[in-house]
């Protein structure tokens, strides 16, 4: 690698699964995506229940053995080696724990979706500002080349005027069948159901294609119709959003996202795309499909009104199959597929070697957008959280 690269020092906050794909992702050789400029080392993990699981963790992601493992994440944040964190607890833990790094002086990857409620994103946002700090949500699909070339494809004006956003992740779960109350997906008091996991990157793409594409200085809120049908724990099982973008007359007037979700019915029932794409931008010359799924889609199709069709396929490479190295997020990606964390990471390290204070593709101020979105989707089917997940009191022992 060129001795000019510039080098992220990262801390791990959790050691659960979803922190395991990270920081696989993380220690591959970003020359491996063409990526030249930037590197990432993990100095310190931290467990909440002991420091012998922060050192397991370190040892199965294969970080250096320098690396230091804590028990608790009060220690983690007051290690001076560690340049950003990286938050990977429950979202329902979210707010307290990005505060606890954002008052250390911390800079901050914190999971999506952000906190469990606007109120929490905004002063976590305004924490970070006051302490002149980094601060991004890890809405990682936005920053893959494949969201890149589908919000370029907009913008270009390749399909007209962009007027409508459809949008799905749903998983055919069976809940009771195979979820404990008291798993993440259904429990109240971890911020569960469908709408914060599944429904946030339905969100994601009707955001990124109708409202991120448009001039900073023309975007506004969009109105919310919604409903949900409630699971016996009171967290949502299934959600529907239509979300009206207002826009100029020249801008092609309203547009309209339809965003859905739940763990009832699939995208995708075979896992073979059989059932045609999960996203579907549609513009007055045609339209940019996306298929499931769509946390981690691999393939998009244009159709135009001239007949052009197009389809393209992306990868997430790592390193070589023969090394026998693998991610290991389900059965997902055989080996030397990465998952596709790591350019969530590498801006992160642009940003902070520009100077910069958020993500370049989802600013602070549209991640405060997407989660008043959801609140009032909350707010029209009669969700709330717990007191303790929703306050904004800090700190709050959870």
């Amino acid at each position: 690698m060129p001795s000019d690269r510039y080098i992220l020092k990262w801390g791990i906050l959790a050691t659960g699964g979803i922190a395991e794909t990270f920081t696989r992702d993380l220690l591959v050789n970003p020359e491996y995506r063409g990526v030249n400029n930037v590197v990432h080392t993990v100095v310190a993990a931290a467990s909440s229940s002991s420091a012998e699981r922060a050192k397991q963790f370190l040892k199965k992601v294969g970080a250096a053995e320098t690396a230091k493992a804590y028990g608790s994440y009060k220690e983690l944040v007051v290690d001076k080696d560690v340049d950003i964190v990286y938050i990977a607890t429950p979202h329902s833990h979210h707010y307290q724990n990005a505060m606890l790094c954002l008052e250390a002086g911390k800079n901050v990857l914190c999971e999506k979706a952000f906190t469990v409620n606007a109120a929490q994103t905004k002063l976590l946002v305004a924490k970070a500002k006051e302490k002149n700090l980094f601060l991004m949500e890890a809405v990682w699909t936005r920053y893959f080349p494949l969201s890149v070339y589908v919000r370029e494809t907009i913008t270009s004006g390749r399909l007209g005027k962009v007027h409508r956003t459809f949008a799905d992740l749903s998983m055919a779960m069976d809940p009771e069948k195979t979820l404990q109350d008291s798993h993440r997906m259904v429990n109240p008091d971890l911020a569960g159901g469908a709408l914060l996991d599944l429904g946030i990157y339905a969100l994601t793409w009707v955001f990124q294609t109708l409202y991120d594409t448009q001039p900073a200085d023309a975007r506004k809120a969009p109105t919310v119709l919604s409903t949900l049908k409630k699971y016996h724990t009171g967290a949502d099982v299934q959600t529907t959003m239509l979300l009206t973008f207002p826009r100029s007359d020249e801008a092609g007037g309203d547009a309209h996202g339809i965003a859905t979700t739940g763990m009832r019915t699939a995208a995708d029932p075979d896992g073979k795309g059989t059932a045609g794409p999960a996203i579907r931008v549609q513009g007055e010359k045609g339209e940019i499909q996306v298929f499931h799924p769509a946390f981690r889609p691999t393939k998009t199709k244009v159709i135009l009104t001239d007949g052009t069709v197009e389809e393209k396929t992306f990868d997430f490479p790592g390193p070589p199959k023969e090394t026998g190295w693998q991610n290991g997020f389900g059965d997902m990606n055989p080996p030397g597929v990465a998952h596709g964390m790591y350019w969530e990471a590498d801006e992160c390290a642009y940003a902070l070697r520009e100077g910069r204070k958020e993500g370049k593709y989802e600013s602070l101020e549209e991640s405060i957008v997407i989660m008043e979105t959801m609140d009032e989707v909350r707010k029209q089917g009669g969700l709330k959280y717990p007191e303790k997940i929703e306050t904004t009191d800090y700190p709050v022992d959870l």
